[in-house]
């Protein structure tokens, strides 16, 4: 299998007090390619998970003291199956930790409560380890009266006590219980949303009716797609139960297999991928270390294979994407104006959208958690 290997370097500065903020380039040996963009001139501040974003307030210096995360990257790939394709994002670790816990580890390890408020898009957590736990957008908890995905990137502290984290409902057609599950609280959290458009209904546009809707078109391209059903009759409109269901299982494992060792060993410097369907760019995403992405590995790789299934038949371009075309994308999506979105425990949510899509930051006191790179 082709591999091209990009060496790819961003250096950001934000300049303050008005003044044009851009981003700054080392001289490297020649054929080696660089791609950068320009920074926005303003950031705007809105409140935490509004229902439509708001400009004004205070200007970007005071929300975004620090500069824009500056690093190296290095793509390598593509790795295909189909029509998708997967590229790994390598780099240095951006947050230096201890322990940091999965959601999923946490609940199935009793260290984690997720519980149910009867609010649709509110739920409660509590961290009960000595570690702390990672929750990321997208993220979907299984049980209480519907299942439920989670609507921004934090890192919950270890005892942290109950919070409150907003949440959007991706099952509309129960409220109650579900077989012998826990009506009151949240069992496991095995699967992320899939597809750009559910994606950006939850985490940009904040709006429960848009996910209800790309809920329902998932589980119909999927089903189209697979030619057959793939509701499940203890909840029909369940997404989580869509995809675990044994039909969109077993078209996955395909690729599953091979794809999945893609992630070697030796690949101890991977943050993060990028994937591509039907010959475009869908998104990327890097993480805070090179640590807790292996262990997201699986179930982000699972999420992207059901996306590409959904989608197949769209149109797939007959030659592969490169890394430059991912470099491409990774750049053009920063080229848009910032809004900070304060968050819960010193955090706080930057979006960046441009003509090719948005870019969701989370930081904390500066440091960079997660970046996801969304194509529209």
């Amino acid at each position: 299998m082709k591999k091209n290997l990009l060496r790819v370097s961003v250096f950001a500065l934000l300049v303050v007090a008005g003044l044009e903020a851009a981003y700054h380039f080392p001289v490297y040996a020649p054929g080696t390619l660089i791609f950068g963009v320009r920074a926005p001139r303003e950031t705007a501040v809105v409140s935490p998970v509004p229902s439509k974003p708001t400009s004004g307030g205070p200007t970007g210096a005071a929300v975004m003291a620090s500069a824009m995360a500056s690093g190296n990257l290095a793509v390598s790939g593509p790795f295909t199956h189909d029509n998708l394709a997967i590229f790994l994002l390598h780099g240095e670790d951006r947050v230096k930790t201890g322990n940091v816990l999965t959601l999923d580890e946490a609940l199935k390890q009793g260290k984690f409560r997720v519980y149910e408020t009867q609010n649709v898009n509110e739920l409660s957590i509590e961290n009960l380890s000595d570690a702390e736990v990672f929750i990321q957008a997208g993220d979907i908890v299984k049980g209480g009266q519907q299942d439920r995905t989670l609507g921004y990137d934090t890192l919950v502290a270890a005892h942290s006590g109950r919070m409150r984290i907003a949440a959007f409902c991706v099952e509309p057609g129960r409220w109650g219980a579900r077989g012998d599950e826990n009506v009151r609280a949240f069992s496991s959290s095995e699967s992320a949303l899939v597809g750009n458009e559910l994606k950006l209904a939850a985490r940009r546009d904040k709006d429960q009716g848009k996910v209800w809707h790309n809920v329902r078109r998932t589980q119909t391209a999927l089903g189209g797609n697979l030619q057959g059903g793939v509701e499940d009759h203890r909840s029909r409109s369940s997404l989580q139960l869509t995809l675990e269901h044994s039909a969109v299982r077993e078209a996955a494992q395909g690729a599953l297999d091979k794809l999945l060792p893609c992630l070697r060993p030796e690949h101890h410097d991977a943050i993060g991928f990028a994937v591509a369907i039907n010959g475009k760019p869908a998104s990327a995403d890097v993480y805070l270390n090179a640590d807790l992405f292996r262990r997201l590995w699986k179930r982000q790789l699972q999420a992207s294979i059901i996306e590409a299934l959904a989608r197949k038949g769209e149109g797939t371009r007959t030659e592969s994407v490169t890394s430059n075309e991912i470099a491409s994308f990774l750049t053009r999506t920063q080229e848009g104006q910032a809004k900070s979105f304060p968050l819960a425990n010193d955090l706080c949510e930057v979006q960046m959208e441009a003509n090719g899509g948005v870019l969701f930051e989370t930081r904390r006191s500066g440091q960079v958690l997660r970046q996801s790179f969304v194509a529209k």
